[in-house]
């Protein structure tokens, strides 16, 4: 895996973006995670509940790093029950959770209400989806890990297509940590009655622009400038950034070029709407 530890936010996502293809191939080529997607593969779609799926410990524990719920593992009775519980009863464990991503595997894996059989697990489609989310998860986690101004804006990347609302930002730490910074709301916001912290936002960004991957872009950028500024993080990386603007094409075959951008004040509470346009 490559590391983006030292870099600037904008030079670590630049980078991480340029080589993020051949990361993923080195995660399937490595013989660790070879044998766990093969091991999925071939298990399950003979799985044919919930009771069966955690009990699958190599199956469960993959699917489980795919969602990014690694430190949730251990936890395999609340799984079960999550997974067996009926999302449409306001009431339902799977409702009553706040962390997202155990709403996302609900979703994902498809278990009739009750934990009965999911139709998902023999397609071929659906399991390529899954692998494809595992292999995912282990790039962006292992070039987090020493950037996390990078990390924050690599989630950011990954999910923005999935967003649909300002809850859906909110209710994602990493998410509502992203928007935060990037527009220039104070973290004292999260102790805020939500209503009002949605409007707030609504009123600082159009939401639907999150559909267009340049609005994404802007979005990036803004955060990886105010995060690096806030933070004191070194903008430099001159060695790496020549090394890209030498090997490294970017979009229609031009060059990365690092873009120097002047934030007005950072003291005290700061505003960022100067530097989006």
């Amino acid at each position: 895996m490559i590391s983006l530890g030292g870099m600037s936010t904008q030079v670590a996502v630049k980078l991480f973006d340029a080589t993020r293809d051949k990361q993923l191939d080195l995660v399937a080529n490595d013989a660790l995670n070879a044998r766990q997607i093969e091991a999925f593969k071939e298990r399950i779609g003979d799985i044919k509940s919930a009771k069966e799926f955690v009990a699958d410990t190599e199956v469960y524990t993959f699917v489980m790093r795919a969602f990014d719920l690694e430190d949730q593992i251990f936890g395999k009775a609340m799984i079960r029950k999550v997974l067996e519980s009926n999302s449409d009863e306001p009431s339902a464990l799977v409702n009553r959770l706040s962390n997202p991503k155990i709403k996302e595997m609900y979703d994902t894996l498809g278990f009739a209400p009750g934990g009965g059989r999911s139709f998902n697990f023999n397609r071929t489609g659906w399991q390529d989806e899954v692998i494809d989310r595992f292999k995912e998860r282990i790039v962006l986690n292992s070039a987090g890990e020493e950037n996390e101004g990078a990390r924050i804006a690599l989630e950011f990347k990954s999910k923005a297509g999935e967003i649909n609302s300002w809850l859906d930002v909110l209710k994602d730490a990493d998410l509502g940590s992203f928007m935060r910074r990037a527009l220039g709301v104070p973290n004292e916001a999260i102790g805020v009655d939500l209503d009002r912290q949605i409007a707030l936002f609504e009123q600082k960004f159009d939401i639907e622009k999150l559909k267009d991957p340049a609005e994404v872009d802007k979005l990036v950028s803004r955060f990886s400038a105010i995060y690096d500024a806030v933070e004191g993080v070194s903008s430099a990386s001159n060695t790496v950034l020549s090394l890209m603007q030498g090997a490294v094409s970017i979009g229609q075959g031009s060059s990365f070029t690092a873009a120097t951008i002047n934030i007005p004040t950072i003291t005290g509470g700061y505003s960022a709407s100067s530097i989006y346009r």
